[in-house]
């Protein structure tokens, strides 16, 4: 029986088509790496990030789907950007190692425990960075709502415990510019209930608010938040929450779509990048490029197979990603 394949081999000449294909598409729709000029922020979420069949190709009776040409397009995908927010990484890390492998010696990664809940799902949230542009500068934290803010919830719409996912903050140095990434996945909760994502997106708006106005806290520039709201429509009431305190995304991101297509009606806004961006309160110092997207991966690798099959594999949502310029610009 012949060994396994690594990640980093050749792999077989289809597949090495589908990356080919991948990577061009990806040099034409996302800015190129601008030595101290740029910066490439995205995120990702991983469909259950966890396992991987030690094939290029995973079969009909293959636990799980993900295989190594998987990990092989996510890691594509990566390497065009600076700094990745993942969610979804699972207990188990050996996707995670393999990809980490696939990227090489020059990428790094600051990983959470498993959340232990049923609503955390056992989850974990990443951030994965090419250390030739961004390093880590020092601050790393959850983001805990005090006791007595929760004992003063009042209504439906208040929180009154924790986050099921404890969000996640770093502080990236790059050249001469340290910004704070803070990355979340929202609950879902019942399909047909919505609300029940309210809490979370108005306390995590609020968090975000009293940070951003800190005058004591000098990392309240810079402040971005990123991740999984599972917000299901703009102007909803889940995204009228999120927007409330003045985070924003920026125009180029409003109605691109997030996720594999469905065969519900309309997308789904369930990924977002935002800052706050209003006159006279905190706000970049980082300049926004005007540049933002995603990458509908799926019309590259993997053609032919169903949205199950395609979503095991690499994921059901797609990278969002916005460009910022250094300040020597």
């Amino acid at each position: 029986m012949s060994p396994a394949p690594a990640i980093t081999d050749s792999p077989p000449f289809e597949l090495a088509a589908q990356l080919q294909d991948l990577s061009a598409a990806l040099d034409e729709q996302v800015p190129a790496k601008r030595l101290d000029r740029n910066l490439l922020i995205a995120t990702w979420n991983l469909r259950e990030f966890g396992r991987v069949t030690g094939k290029w190709r995973s079969g009909p009776a293959d636990s799980p789907k993900r295989d190594i040409f998987s990990v092989r397009v996510i890691a594509e995908i990566i390497r065009h950007f600076d700094v990745v927010a993942i969610q979804e990484v699972q207990p188990r890390i050996d996707a995670l190692r393999m990809l980490m492998r696939a990227l090489g010696p020059a990428w790094g990664l600051i990983l959470t425990d498993a959340v232990k809940t049923q609503a955390g799902d056992n989850e974990r949230l990443a951030f994965v960075f090419d250390t030739r542009r961004a390093k880590p500068s020092g601050l790393a934290c959850e983001l805990v709502v005090p006791d007595e803010q929760l004992r003063k919830g009042v209504g439906a719409d208040a929180l009154q415990e924790q986050f099921a996912r404890t969000p996640y903050a770093v502080a990236f140095r790059s050249e001469d510019e340290i910004f704070v990434l803070v990355t979340l996945h929202v609950k879902f909760g019942r399909s047909d209930e919505p609300g029940q994502r309210l809490p979370e997106l108005k306390a995590i708006a609020k968090w975000m608010r009293d940070w951003a106005d800190d005058p004591a806290d000098d990392t309240s520039q810079n402040l971005m938040v990123l991740g999984d709201f599972n917000i299901d429509r703009e102007g909803d009431p889940n995204y009228e929450a999120f927007t409330a305190q003045g985070l924003s995304p920026p125009a180029e991101l409003i109605g691109l779509p997030r996720t594999l297509p469905t065969k519900s009606a309309g997308p789904k806004y369930y990924d977002q990048i935002a800052w706050f961006n209003e006159e006279g309160r905190a706000k970049l110092t980082l300049g926004y490029g005007g540049r933002a997207g995603t990458l509908k991966w799926n019309d590259y690798v993997l053609r032919g197979l169903d949205r199950d099959e395609v979503s095991f594999r690499v994921s059901d949502h797609y990278p969002l990603w916005c460009e910022f310029l250094l300040s020597r610009v």
